[in-house]
C-alpha cells in the first residue's frame, strides 16, 4: 500500500512538470527564438528521455505504427512548440496553449468516428462545453465576446491555427496509434525525430540569433526536464499508483497549466479565462465519461488519462 501511494504521488508529480509545459516553452522562446529555442528544448529532453524511458528497439515496432506515430507526433510537437513561440505576447501564449486543450474531447469524438467507440449523450454537451471554453478564453476581458474572440484570433492567426491544427493532429495520433502500436512506446525516437525536423527548420529558415543567458539556460533545462522526468514519472505511476486518482488530476491540467504558466511569464488572466479554462475541463471530463465502459466495436481506444505516451500533457 506504501509502495502503491508513493508511485501514485510520482504519477501526479508528472502531472505538475506537464502543467508546466506551456510557460516554460514560452519562455525559452523569448530567448532562444521560437525554432532555435523548441530544437534546443527537444534535444536536451531527448537526452534525458534515452536514460529515463529507454530508446528501445525501433525493429520491434509495428512498421505502420513507426511511419504514422512518426509523421503525427513530430507534426503535433512542431504545431504545440511553434503556436507558443509565436505568440505575440505571454498572455497570447497562454490563450494558444488553451486552444491545444481541445484535443482530449476531439479525441473522443475521432474514436467514435473511426473506431466506433459508443458513446452516451454526455458526448454532445461535453463538446460544446469545452468549445465554449476556448471561445470564452478567446474572447478576452469580456468573455463571450464574438468580436473580441475574431479581433484576437486576426492579430495572430498562426499561432492561433497551429494550436488548432495540433489538437486535431494530437486526436487523431491517439485514435490511429491504439490501433497500430501493438503495446509499444516510440516516445523516445518521436522525441529525437522533432528534435531533427526543428533543427533542420533552424537551419534552412530564417531566424534570429540564439540570445544565451543565465534565464535561458534555466528555462530550457526546466522545459526539457518537465519533458524527459515527466515521461519518466507518469509510467511509473500507472503502471504501480492508483490510476482513478491520476486520470481524475490529468483532466485539470489546462487550469495547472493557466496557473503555472501566470506565474512564470507573470501575467495577470481574467476571471473570464478562468471560467474558460474551467469549461474546457469540465468538457473534456463530459467527453470523457460518455465513453467509460462502453467498448468500441473497432480497437479500444485509448484513455487520454492514461496514455504512456502523453496523458496530460499540452
Amino acid at each position: 500500500m506504501q509502495s502503491k501511494r508513493k508511485a501514485t504521488l510520482i504519477g501526479l508529480i508528472a502531472i505538475v512538470l506537464w502543467s508546466a509545459i506551456v510557460g516554460l516553452i514560452r519562455g525559452v522562446s523569448e530567448s532562444l527564438g521560437a525554432t532555435g529555442g523548441a530544437a534546443m528544448m527537444y534535444s536536451v529532453a531527448s537526452v534525458l528521455l534515452c536514460l529515463t524511458v529507454g530508446f528501445g528497439r525501433p525493429g520491434e515496432f509495428p512498421r505502420r505504427y513507426l511511419l504514422w506515430g512518426s509523421i503525427l507526433f513530430v507534426s503535433y510537437e512542431l504545431c504545440l512548440s511553434l503556436s507558443i513561440g509565436y505568440a505575440h505576447s505571454s498572455r497570447q501564449a497562454i490563450e494558444v496553449g488553451m486552444v491545444n486543450y481541445l484535443w482530449p474531447a476531439l479525441t473522443m469524438l475521432s474514436a467514435i468516428a473511426f473506431n466506433r467507440q459508443k458513446a452516451s449523450f454526455l458526448i454532445i454537451p461535453g463538446f460544446l462545453v469545452a468549445i465554449l471554453g476556448i471561445c470564452m478564453v478567446l474572447g478576452g476581458e469580456q468573455g463571450l465576446d464574438v468580436a473580441g474572440m475574431a479581433a484576437n484570433v486576426r492579430d495572430n492567426p498562426l499561432s492561433y491555427g497551429l494550436a488548432f491544427a495540433g489538437a486535431l493532429i494530437w486526436a487523431a495520433y491517439c485514435t490511429v496509434t491504439s490501433r497500430i502500436a501493438g503495446g509499444k512506446n516510440g516516445i523516445t525516437l518521436f522525441f529525437m525525430l522533432t528534435a531533427l525536423a526543428l533543427w533542420a527548420k533552424y537551419v534552412f529558415g530564417e531566424h534570429a540569433p540564439m540570445s544565451f543567458s543565465v534565464h535561458a539556460v534555466i528555462y530550457l533545462a526546466m522545459a526539457a526536464s518537465a519533458m524527459g522526468f515527466g515521461y519518466a514519472a507518469w509510467n511509473v505511476g500507472i503502471l504501480h499508483g492508483n490510476v482513478t486518482v491520476l486520470a481524475g488530476a490529468s483532466y485539470f491540467i489546462p487550469v495547472f497549466s493557466a496557473v503555472l504558466a501566470g506565474l512564470l511569464l507573470q501575467t495577470p488572466l481574467s476571471l473570464a479565462f478562468w471560467k474558460g479554462a474551467s469549461m474546457v475541463c469540465a468538457g473534456s471530463i463530459l467527453c470523457w465519461l460518455a465513453t467509460r465502459g462502453r467498448p468500441s466495436k473497432a480497437a479500444p481506444v485509448p484513455d487520454t488519462a492514461l496514455s504512456p505516451e502523453r496523458a496530460g500533457e499540452p
